[in-house]
């Protein structure tokens, strides 16, 4: 019944997902991912921002495998395999009691079979998860007693200078309480936190996730709970992070869950951890997926108890697929609607880290890669308008592109003494390359100076343009006569006098900056200029 209904929900899923296209434009409305906490066994739900291929690791036997992280390139695994005829059976799990192996990974991440990974940590009782410090100097591990093989205390040991595996120091934390179960521990790849799972009394569920500081002696800090973003009324366990420690992923019968326990991701953030995710339809079933540790960016393992393996738990290889997300919109004047090229955007994160940025291109749009159900700040900068900012939520789990148009303000014109001139001061004023007609984008320039001119209707301007020097004298000198006369058309066609204007060009004669033959690219942009000179 179980396995029908299984099938039942994944045909659900695909039904949904496969209602529109795969790859989509839509219009980003801010909404933030649910977040009710249930558990529910029909719940459909979809990638979620992931797309997972799960292949068999080749090592799973008609036990119990589980995977527990990684050791010196290999991966440590924990399995209740017999050993022979003097394994001891669990009367708990009617297996025998775990042990704990290793495999080596080869270049195409393909496992060995598995041998022992440590005659000094396997006992007689039940080994469980256990997990590295970054030097791998150092291995906390959990241990049942053979009196209660469902209770687990955490321990600490240290590898000996020189050997190949001999673990010494052993010893009890004293963060282990009576009537507690600690699993499931995980260290930061930072080295100074260790994340585990217990049924602490202040937990919110049955077993809840905590984080205890690492200390400079190796001791740890008192437990803090992860709070209700990560822990729920039902079990949490299995904590593991990113390559970068930014993602806590976890495993949960908790919040939007399919079934059984759900894989989880959560973005640890300054302010905490964020509201969980389920990491979707993709590598959750209405089984048990726990254990998810990655090897590399988006290549790791997976535990699962699903139907058509091997054993009880069996582990997979799981790829993750790059959904592609793009967020790309245009720039515009607010109240003219004219397009602005070159306009810088910065694109940050939710903690103002910028991750990348850009210049609008001719037709003033931008283009972004997004990641999904990731929060963003798009800031804006350009010459003679007021910078910007605006929020972007990815909120889909597909291949979508979003679309933010931003529309800008301008700043007000300034009058100012340049070089014992007044001047009106503004941005510079753009044509084409060898071109003189005023460019769209700088009619709202232009307009600041039709504005100055109209609130002055006793002032007169002197419109002068000025070239870089490449190219002949003669050549620049013409081409700065048209373009200073280019802009006086504008402001006549606009309301302003003839009698008002003058307009001279000075082509390459008076350069703002005289680097001669050695010019950069941001020195012949500064001489490439239009200036406007009141007249006494």
């Amino acid at each position: 019944m179980k396995s029908k209904l299984y099938f039942f929900i994944l045909l659900i899923t695909n039904i949904v997902v496969s209602q529109g296209p795969s790859n989509t434009i839509a219009e980003n409305n801010f909404s933030l991912y649910p977040t009710e906490t249930f558990n529910s066994k029909d719940a459909v739900i979809e990638a979620n921002g992931f797309d997972f291929e799960l292949l068999d690791a080749g090592v799973n036997t008609p036990f119990s495998e589980i995977g527990s992280g990684f050791f010196r390139d290999k991966l440590i695994m924990v399995s209740s395999k017999k050993l022979g005829g003097l394994a001891k059976i669990d009367p708990n799990t009617n297996e025998a009691f775990k042990e704990l192996f290793c495999l080596d990974i080869d270049r195409n991440g393909a496992l060995s079979s598995p041998y022992l990974f440590s005659r000094i940590l396997n006992t007689n009782a039940s080994e469980d998860q256990l997990t590295f410090s970054p030097d791998e100097k150092t291995v906390y591990y959990t241990r049942s007693s053979k009196e209660n093989s469902l209770e687990f205390k955490l321990y600490k040991a240290n590898l000996e200078e020189g050997s190949h595996g001999n673990w010494i120091n052993n010893e009890l934390l004293s963060i282990n309480k009576d009537h507690v179960s600690i699993e499931t521990p995980f260290v930061n790849h930072a080295g100074d936190q260790l994340y585990f799972a217990a049924n602490l009394p202040d937990a919110i569920g049955g077993y809840d996730i905590y984080v205890s500081a690492i200390n400079s002696d190796g001791t740890l800090g008192n437990p803090e709970n992860l709070g209700p973003n990560i822990n729920t009324s039902y079990d949490d366990k299995y904590p593991a992070l990113s390559l970068d420690d930014k993602y806590l992923y976890f495993a949960s019968k908790g919040h939007e869950n399919i079934g059984g326990y759900d894989l989880f991701t959560s973005k640890i953030s300054k302010t905490g951890y964020k509201m969980a995710r389920n990491m979707g339809s993709s590598i959750n079933t209405v089984y048990d997926e726990v254990a998810y540790f990655l090897a590399a960016k988006d290549k790791g393992y997976v535990s699962s108890n699903r139907p058509n393996g091997r054993g009880s738990y069996d582990i997979y290889t799981a790829v993750n697929n790059e959904i592609i997300q793009l967020l790309s919109g245009k720039v515009v004047d607010q109240e003219t609607k004219i397009k602005l090229p070159n306009t810088e955007i910065v694109l940050k994160d939710e903690e103002g880290v910028e991750l990348a940025r850009t210049l609008t291109g001719e037709d003033a749009s931008f283009k972004f890669n997004v990641v999904p159900f990731e929060s963003y700040t798009l800031s804006t900068h350009k010459d003679g308008f007021k910078d910007a900012s605006a929020e972007f939520f990815a909120n889909r789990g597909n291949e979508t592109t979003y679309r933010k148009d931003i529309e800008l303000l301008t700043t007000e014109p300034v009058i100012a003494k340049v070089d014992d001139e007044m001047r009106i001061v503004l941005e510079n004023i753009y044509f084409d390359f060898n071109k003189w007609n005023v460019k769209e984008e700088s009619f709202i320039s232009l307009n600041k100076v039709i504005k100055v001119l109209k609130e002055h209707p006793e002032m007169k301007l002197a419109i002068n343009a000025h070239t870089d020097n490449k190219g002949r004298d003669s050549y620049n000198l013409n081409l700065s006569n048209k373009r200073a006369a280019s802009a006086v058309k504008y402001l006549i066609k606009n309301g302003i006098s003839k009698s008002r204007l003058q307009s001279k060009g000075f082509g390459e004669s008076k350069p703002l900056v005289d680097c001669k033959s050695n010019c950069s690219d941001e020195d012949l942009q500064a001489n490439r200029r239009v200036e406007f000179v009141i007249l006494d």
